[in-house]
């Protein structure tokens, strides 16, 4: 896969919170900034970062008075756990109060900029608690900024990858990356059609040039071996086609656990038994379309588009843009968590680019803070959970549909 091309820009440095596997770290670094210090709490995010990334790495546990080195930006993605929708909600997690901790630092540190970036279920997240938990204080200290959630596959990752961005200048006013590529298929794709874009890169470019997949580790290029399915996986496997998943099959091929869930209602924020609704379970993907989300589950659930077999982790990490040479560091599961978990490089690609530019001409003044635009969805409608939340933001910063250099989306 083709890589971005580094733009000369050292005299901007970052900072990387909750750096994980470093697909952040990647993006800006190829983008021509000097990464000052990366931190995270997991041993095997430090070790596969300090593998591929130049810079310091710290293997410490984030807390919101702990100490950092000056730097232009500060960029950071809080562990998503405690409200993704794709695995457990707990409500009270203490890992969702990370992202008041990220906020906490950007106030005290008083970066130039910030990026801040997660799963799209942390927007309707306790309420909207963990969203002006990020943005209130930032606002307050003088940031301007854009709130929006965006899919990747807009940005040129070969996945449908649906993530909440927030880009905000201290004083002045970074522009929002436009989307770079049209993605047919994925929910409000029309929003950025008709505009002559690239079309998105599917699954079979993202795999494209990969040898055939060993059952042997480490694989020709490393990490691309899988276990061969065995049982009534492969009889599932060998069932499937091109886009169907485990409720395509005959219910006698159901795994157990799907049967539990399958008829359970997606309550958006407001999950049954922690969980919102049914597993895709098994999915073979569609070789033509971009890639479904990339997860820490992608190992066993996705199934090759023409093989039957699952995902390799080099083929997880193709998807999510990372470059062949880039190691991963942990067992297999951890390799897979923080592939799942990363910023797709491309995309921090792209929002570095922009912040580039944005630099050069950014003249950072005495403006008040505030919320230039928010845009919470990408599709045509929004859930009640989601509307309250748009309320809240509403009455909390005061946000005109027009306000800012670009139309904020109020449903």
């Amino acid at each position: 896969m083709e890589q971005p091309v580094s733009v000369a820009s050292t005299q901007y440095s970052f900072i990387d919170l909750f750096c994980g596997a470093g697909g952040l770290s990647l993006g800006f670094q190829q983008a021509g900034f000097r990464l000052v210090h990366a931190l995270d709490s997991s041993p095997a995010a430090v070790s596969t970062h300090a593998a591929n990334i130049d810079g310091n790495v710290s293997c410490t546990l984030i807390t919101p008075d702990i100490a950092v080195p000056a730097s232009t930006i500060i960029v950071g993605g809080p562990p998503c756990q405690g409200f993704s929708s794709a695995g457990l909600r707990r409500k009270g997690d203490h890992r969702n109060s990370l992202v008041g901790c990220f906020a906490e630092i950007v106030v005290r540190s008083q970066p130039t900029a910030f990026v801040f970036e997660n799963v799209e279920g942390f927007l309707t997240a306790e309420g909207g608690r963990y969203l002006l938990d990020l943005l209130s204080p930032l606002v307050e200290s003088g940031y301007r900024i854009h709130l929006r959630k965006v899919n990747a596959a807009n940005y040129g990752v070969p996945q449908h990858r649906k993530r909440v961005i927030a880009i905000g200048g201290l004083g002045w006013e970074p522009c929002f990356p436009e989307p770079s590529h049209a993605a047919h298929g994925a929910p409000g794709a029309y929003r950025v059609t008709g505009k002559n874009l690239t079309r998105t890169p599917t699954l079979a470019d993202a795999l494209e040039g990969l040898p055939p997949a060993t059952t042997v580790p480490p694989g020709e290029v490393p990490g691309h071996f899988y276990r061969p399915l065995e049982g009534i996986d492969l009889r599932r496997a060998t069932a499937l086609k091109q886009g169907e998943r485990m409720r395509d099959l005959p219910v006698e091929l159901w795994h157990p656990s799907y049967q539990r869930r399958a008829f359970r209602r997606v309550k958006d924020g407001t999950p049954t038994e922690r969980r919102g609704g049914a597993p895709s379970g098994m999915r073979r993907l569609v070789a033509a379309e971009p890639s479904k989300a990339i997860t820490g589950g992608a190992l066993t659930e996705f199934i090759h588009p023409v093989e039957n077999r699952n995902l390799t982790i080099r083929e997880c990490a193709r998807i999510q843009t990372f470059p062949d040479n880039f190691t991963f560091c942990g067992t297999i599961a951890q390799q897979a968590m923080l592939i799942g978990n990363a910023v797709p490089p491309v995309l921090a690609h792209r929002i570095a680019s922009s912040l580039v530019a944005d630099l050069h001409k950014a003249n950072p003044g005495d403006r008040i803070g505030a919320l230039l635009s928010f845009v919470p969805t990408i599709a045509e409608g929004a859930s009640p959970a989601l509307r309250q939340v748009i309320a809240l933001v509403r009455s909390q910063f005061r946000l005109d549909v027009n306000t800012g250099d670009q139309q904020a989306l109020w449903l």
